[in-house]
């Protein structure tokens, strides 16, 4: 077995371990579907995502790059940074499928590949690297200041956790962090597991790992990272689903998002050549 360039929808790598499955598009340098074999897909994608250039796509995990949402201002476009918009450059594989079932690719992107960007001038490299095993899939953005001038920026790794019903899960690992509320711009501290009973966005101070307990497929993922000063849990829920063009309206109680992120006051400052990587881990355990 080895991995193979595909097309469709959009052009990447992929991989079928035995009945799993790897997926990574140059698209954003974005992973799509980590399901190891003989379990359930891990990795959440809408059924309505736009496969389509200058769009995103809904689900997987997008690389928020340079700035998340709409950056600390409030007013920068596109949504969560140019770079999951455009193609970056597969740069290097190494393939020990048919050894140990182990998957790593590794995408580029530079001012030069993703043009002129008057938000954000800035001379720079960075790389998207996924890691692909039967135990775990990791990613890894890392980014390097190649000007002469410092630059700051806002990463995030926008993790859609497949799960059997939001309304059921369990987040455990961010008890006695400090978080702001989205919805209702406030700032509070998690006191216990967290369940999600409506629209949530949060942006919680918070480095340790985090636990999604999942009763109905019987399983926990367990988020682990690194150069992550924040975690981002985010679901639209109902009323907010149904304005969402590329998601479906009963889709939103499929997925949570728990993400590895370094936004808002957090955001990184990185002198002339010096180097910053944000990495993530998600790891498929039984109850």
């Amino acid at each position: 077995m080895a991995y193979e360039i595909t097309t469709n929808p959009l052009r990447g790598v992929e991989a079928k371990p035995g009945s799993g499955h790897y997926g990574v598009f140059e698209h954003g340098a974005q992973v799509w579907s980590w399901q190891p074999d003989g379990a359930a897909p891990v990795l959440w994608l809408s059924e309505k995502s736009w496969f389509a250039d200058g769009q995103p796509v809904r689900g997987g995990l997008p690389v928020c790059f340079p700035w998340f949402g709409s950056g600390r201002s409030g007013d920068l476009q596109p949504s969560h940074g140019f770079a999951r918009l455009h193609t970056w450059h597969l740069s290097d594989t190494k393939d020990t499928l048919d050894r140990d079932g182990r998957l790593i690719v590794e995408y580029s992107l530079d001012e030069a590949m993703s043009g002129k960007q008057d938000d954000w001038p800035h001379t720079y490299t960075a790389y998207v690297r996924a890691k692909f095993t039967p135990e775990y899939v990791g990613v890894e953005l890392e980014v390097t200041n190649n000007g002469d001038e410092p630059i700051t920026f806002e990463g995030a790794l926008h993790t859609y956790l497949a799960v059997s019903d939001v309304r059921n899960v369990t987040i455990g690992g961010l008890e006695g962090a400090d978080f702001l509320d989205k919805v209702t711009g406030t700032t509070q501290t998690q006191h216990d597991p967290l369940t999600l009973t409506g629209e949530t966005d949060r942006v919680y101070t918070s480095t340790g790992e985090i636990v999604v307990d999942d009763p109905g497929l019987g399983r926990k993922l367990i988020v682990t990272k690194s150069g992550s000063a924040n975690t981002i849990v985010w679901n639209p829920w109902r009323e907010k689903a149904a304005t969402i063009a590329d998601l479906g309206d009963d889709e939103w109680a499929g997925f949570v998002c728990v993400e590895a992120g370094n936004v808002l006051d957090d955001a990184i400052t990185l002198l002339p050549g010096q180097v910053h990587r944000l990495k993530q881990r998600i790891t498929l355990a039984e109850r």
